[in-house]
């Protein structure tokens, strides 16, 4: 049971994004190729102080961490400033994303959760109460790492602004209803996720709920504080 709750909060910690890019010759929604006019160029540094948050209603266990971490072209890394709660939350769940984040950035292996043709479908869908667009996202197959779900777009510019659905596939028997959202903004021209939420039901433990948000000190050479 509970290491079903550890794997389905570590997938969706480690979900990444890149533009859609569809082949040569294919039909776009307008909204898409508002966006792939915008360009997304890679992160080749980053520093961040992240604060992770996580809780089971069922088994009444929570935990939290502060965190910095940082990415360049010497791999990456990250120092605990604080913790508290429950040690298997932390260890387990926190330190295991953030060592297999270490590992993924290490391999220059890129996502399979990806936002590319050769994993969703995309096509347009109702405009936003507030005028932004969004496009649905559908995936081509079953997968712990692909989301069934939306895409948001702002309605200024046409960038990505946050992402949202469910996980296409069950990572464990223990696991349901895997539900996330995951927030965006540039810094220094580069788009960088700035928070994460998820929700899952977990067999007989009942509702895990996971959280992350990123304080960004610099990308790309940039300083932002």
């Amino acid at each position: 049971m509970s290491r079903g709750l550890s794997l389905s909060l570590l997938i969706v910690a480690l979900m990444g994004v890149s533009l859609p890019q569809t082949p040569a010759g294919a039909e776009r929604p307008a909204s898409l190729e508002r966006l792939l006019a915008l360009g997304d160029p890679d992160p080749w540094q980053y520093r961040a102080v992240r604060h992770l948050e996580a809780r089971n209603e069922g088994l009444a266990k929570n935990a939290a961490m502060d965190v910095v971490t940082e990415g360049d072209a010497s791999g990456f890394r990250y120092q605990i400033v604080s913790e508290e709660g429950s040690e298997y939350i932390r260890n387990r769940v926190f330190r295991q994303t953030l060592d297999t984040e270490k590992s993924m950035w290490a391999s220059g292996a890129p996502t399979k959760a990806a936002l590319t043709p050769e994993n969703y479908s995309f096509q347009e869908a109702d405009t936003e109460s507030d005028g932004s667009p969004s496009l649905l996202m559908r995936p081509l197959r079953k997968d712990v790492l692909l989301v069934d779900g939306k895409i948001f777009l702002s309605a200024d510019d046409g960038d990505l602004i946050r992402l949202e659905g469910r996980l296409s596939k069950s990572p464990s028997f223990w696991t349901r209803q895997v539900q996330i959202k995951r927030w965006y903004k540039r810094f220094a021209g580069v788009r960088m996720p700035v928070a994460l939420e998820s929700s899952a039901n977990v067999r007989i433990a009942g509702l895990s709920t996971f959280r992350m948000t990123y304080q960004y000190e610099s990308v790309n050479g940039v300083r932002f504080q």
